[in-house]
Order: C-alpha cells, then structure tokens, then sequence
C-alpha cells in the first residue's frame, strides 16, 4: 500500500537501520511491499460510507460506489497475491539493476537472482543460485516447528501492520472526485485523498498518514487502480523523537491486468526524505517493475 511504505520503512530505520534476513538471504520485506500497494482502499468496506457522506448527495453517492467497487476488486488481488510468482526488477540510481524470481516457498518469499542490469546470469551464476535457492527449499523442509513458526510469523508480521494501518485510511483522508478521463488504453475516473482534519492516528505507524494526500485512476470498467500516486505535504514526525519524513517524499504504482480479472503492480517508485533522530538526513528511493506472474500450482 502506497500510504504505508513510508511509515514501514522509516520505523524500520529508525528501530535497526536494516531488514531481517532468513538463512537464505531473503529478504522479509520483500515481497510483502508491493502487496502493501494493493492496499490502498482495503479498509473501506465497512467504514468508507459512513466516514464519507457528511451529508446526501448524488456525488458523494457516486464516490462512495466508486471507493466500494475499488474495495471489492483490490481485496481479490490481495487474497491471490500469495498464489503467485513473479518476476521484480530493482533499479538504482545509476541506472543498474538487478531482476528476482520472486518465490512462495514453504510460507514466505525467497527471491532468487535471474538477470543483472537487463541480462540473464552466465550458466555459471545461475547454477550457484539455483544451489542457493535449492538449499534454501532444504532447510525450510527440515527445520523445527519453532524456526518454521518464526520465520512464517515474521513474513506475515508486515501484513497484519498493513491491515492496522489500512484500517485507519478511512478515517484519515476524504475523498473528492477531480474528474474522468482516459490514462493509457482505460477509461478512469480521478479521485483525490487529502487528509481529514482532527484525525487522531492510535499507533506510530499511522502518525504519517497526516502528511499526506494521493490521487487514484480508477479504471470505471473493472473498478480496478489503473494509477495511484501519493505524497508527504508536511513534515511528519514518527515515534515522538525517532524519524521524521519530511515533504518531497513521492511514491506511485501503476497496475496492469493478469488474469481472470485480477489486476496486480506493473510499476512501484519511491523518493523518500526523511531524518532520523532529527539530526542524520535519509535519502532513498526505489525503481522496481514487476512481470511475468505465474500462479503457483498445487503440487
């Protein structure tokens, strides 16, 4: 989810400055990201209604219909992420980059090197990191209940956030429609989310959704995102003295169909600014595209 990036990321700084790694390598984050940019609107089924209609009319009547049906086709995507492989390109700022077969195994992601900066590894690298991932499907088969628990608990510690932090997207912003019009080859409607004054956020995590707004191309035929971008307007502080994203801080996903109405990320970007313990400024950004989903069969 575009909104929660930003909050994950800068906690996750200022806690330990890195992200966990399993024996393998993999990242726990990884492939949860992403599946927190399908996010966006996962919450408003229950509450968008009645937080959206401060009184009748036919707009907010349409808006509300619009945000329900963008509910109803994001959560589909949501629940099949997890029967899906698929390919991430990871682009720096020099302009490199390095493609991952991004694989289910076992209850969490492990990502295995395909191509670095757009070509596919020698015969040579492509067998170490088949051994790899090999070794890795190994352990995870034979490791003890307990290490099992832990390594699946943390890979899904990042999505129950994402749902605590959904939960109160509804609360925080209100939504106006800013027009309809035609982004590649969809039909869409516009809508923008600015943040809805008084809110009170209940956690850390949800302190950033105060800074920000972001605009949605919703596609009027499926319902689905075409385009969501967001950013920070304000300076916002995190854990009372821990971080603070500052303005500048931009993101944006664009989503494709895949199949069977299914719509999943084609593009994520992100330039954050942020300062930890208000003195050591924190500049990042990611480039990443995503390709060749395969759903995973049953074995």
């Amino acid at each position: 989810m575009v909104f929660s990036v930003v909050a994950a990321r800068t906690w996750a700084w200022g806690q330990a400055g890195q992200v966990s790694l399993d024996g393998g390598g993999e990242l726990y984050w990884k492939g949860t990201m992403w599946g927190r940019a399908l996010q966006f609107a996962g919450c408003f089924v229950a509450v968008a209604v009645p937080l959206m209609l401060p009184s009748p009319s036919s707009a907010t009547d349409d808006i509300s219909g619009i945000i329900e049906r963008s509910v109803e086709a994001n959560e589909a995507d949501w629940r099949a992420l997890a029967h899906f492989d698929f390919d991430e390109e990871d682009r720096d700022a020099s302009g490199g980059s390095k493609t991952y077969r991004e694989l289910m195994i076992e209850g969490s992601r492990y990502a295995r090197l395909i191509a670095v900066n757009g070509v596919p590894l020698s015969p040579e690298a492509d067998a170490l990191e088949e051994q790899k991932l090999e070794k890795v499907i190994a352990e995870r088969k034979r490791e003890s209940p307990d290490r099992r628990r832990k390594r699946i608990d943390a890979f899904q510690k990042g999505r129950e956030r994402d749902h605590i932090l959904l939960q109160q997207l509804a609360r925080a912003f209100n939504f106006s429609m800013t027009g309809e019009g035609k982004l590649g080859a969809y039909d869409v409607y516009v809508l923008q989310a600015t943040p809805r004054p008084g809110y009170q956020p209940p956690n850390m995590d949800a302190q950033v959704l105060t800074g920000m707004k972001g605009s949605l191309w919703i596609d009027k035929q499926s319902g689905q995102w075409v385009k969501v971008e967001a950013d920070v307007i304000r300076p916002v502080t995190i854990g009372g003295f821990i971080a603070r994203v500052e303005p500048d801080t931009e993101f944006e996903l664009e989503k494709m169909p895949v199949q069977n109405g299914l719509w999943f990320p084609r593009h994520f970007s992100m330039h954050s600014h942020s300062k930890i313990l208000f003195l050591f400024a924190h500049h990042t950004q990611a480039d990443e595209i995503y390709s060749n989903y395969t759903e995973i069969l049953p074995r």
